[in-house]
């Protein structure tokens, strides 16, 4: 699953316990219903009576399709609450509209009501309009914007954050014998941050980085310039045995073939991406065959997507695994006594938590580090060629 730098992209299904707690009980859950019953009514979520209450700021009414987004995420945290039939937790759903107006009234509301966590809100200026109020009253909150900006002092993020993948794929390519790179960089935001970290991780394991070109991700016509700007590059003898191809879904399908068309393939020239890589169907754009990305395991989130199929008859949105996490975790840590369960040293243990993702853990700083495989495109679906560590002790460069 990947975060893309975008909301509907990325995003694992990681269902959370604690990593000191047997990582196989959460793989089970998500491949078997839990509680005993056949799944979560339709009062899954105001239906239990847990004295420890933990609110869930969605964006319920908000206009366009992002309702729909709000039900999946609502649904797949009823599915955690069930999966893991903790009758101490109560889940309290709050309106934030999608304004940040709404979501400092929602945030009013849980606290009013006792929440002792809020998970949510969606995006960033929901969580903006919703901090100071966590802060003032001292409540940690973990949210699911993308946006580093808003994270820190009780504001964490669970999503997969832009750049946060990249020394993992470069510390792969190093162990490969992969030293002299190329980069090929969309003009975005994702672009910029992706290329930052690029090049810290490559210094950091003393790597060159010679050959670059920068290409427009909105114009395809304007692309085929700067993959010849490589390929000559290549063929004049700049050294390159690696190019960091930082794209996606809305922009690979442009330019991969303008790469076969330069003769730039991973057969000459190792191609390694990021996160951006992990999306249904990559394996349809023939040049991209035999090139890394990092991303969780596949099988984690085929397993949650058939357990939410089957509970609510539809797939869910990438992001339904956010809220599924959140509140796994929500519960993993509510037996601790109150004032101690949420308490920043048990939302940052060094040892993190573990899912169906992978590893993660939530910083000091308010972001999310995780533990992640190395994928290769390949026509019949991704193959893990080098797999998620089993701790952060043993993990190089996350």
């Amino acid at each position: 699953m990947r975060l893309t730098f975008s909301l509907d992209h990325h995003l694992g299904a990681i269902r959370l316990l604690l990593a000191t707690f047997v990582v196989a009980a959460v793989l089970a859950a998500c491949g078997a219903p839990g509680g005993g019953g056949g799944g979560p009514g339709s009062a899954g979520i105001t239906g239990s009576t847990g004295t420890v209450k933990v609110a869930l700021l969605l964006p319920i009414t908000a206009s366009g399709s992002t309702p729909a987004i709000a039900k999946a995420l609502k649904q797949a945290a009823e599915l955690a609450l069930f999966d893991f039939d903790n009758p101490n937790v109560t889940l309290v759903p709050k309106d934030t509209r999608g304004t940040p107006d709404g979501a400092r009234a929602a945030a009013e509301s849980a606290i009013h009501d006792g929440a002792e966590l809020i998970i949510g809100p969606l995006f960033a200026q929901e969580v903006s309009g919703a901090t100071p109020v966590t802060r003032q009253a001292g409540i940690p909150m973990i949210a699911f914007s993308s946006d580093e900006k808003v994270a820190g002092n009780g504001v964490y993020l669970l999503s997969f954050l832009a750049g946060r993948d990249v020394p993992r794929i470069v510390s792969f390519a190093m162990s490969r014998g992969k030293r002299n790179f190329a980069q090929l960089i969309p003009q975005s935001p994702y672009g910029r941050i992706a290329e930052a970290a690029f090049a810290k991780a490559v210094s950091a394991g003393g790597g060159q980085a010679a050959v670059r070109a920068t290409f427009p991700p909105d114009d395809s016509n304007a692309m085929l310039g700067p993959v010849r700007q490589i390929a000559n590059a290549i063929t004049r003898g700049q050294p390159a045995d690696a190019l960091f191809l930082p794209a996606g879904r809305d922009e690979l399908p442009s330019l991969a073939p303008l790469l076969a068309s330069a003769d730039l393939t991973s057969g000459r020239v190792q191609f390694i991406g990021t996160g951006q890589w992990d999306y249904p169907n990559i394996g349809g754009e023939k040049a991209l065959i035999g090139g890394w990305y990092p991303a969780p395991d596949p099988k984690g989130w085929s397993n949650f997507t058939q357990r939410y199929a089957k509970t609510y008859g539809a797939v869910p949105p990438r992001l339904a695994s956010l809220a599924y996490d959140a509140v796994s975790l929500a519960v993993s840590l509510s037996q601790n006594p109150q004032g101690e369960r949420y308490a920043s040293a048990q939302l940052t243990r060094a040892s993190g938590f573990a899912g169906v993702d992978g590893l993660f853990r939530l910083l000091p700083d308010g972001t999310c580090e995780r533990g992640l495989a190395i994928l290769e495109v390949r026509e019949g679906g991704p193959q893990v060629i080098d797999p998620a560590p089993s701790s952060f002790a043993t993990a190089s460069s996350y």
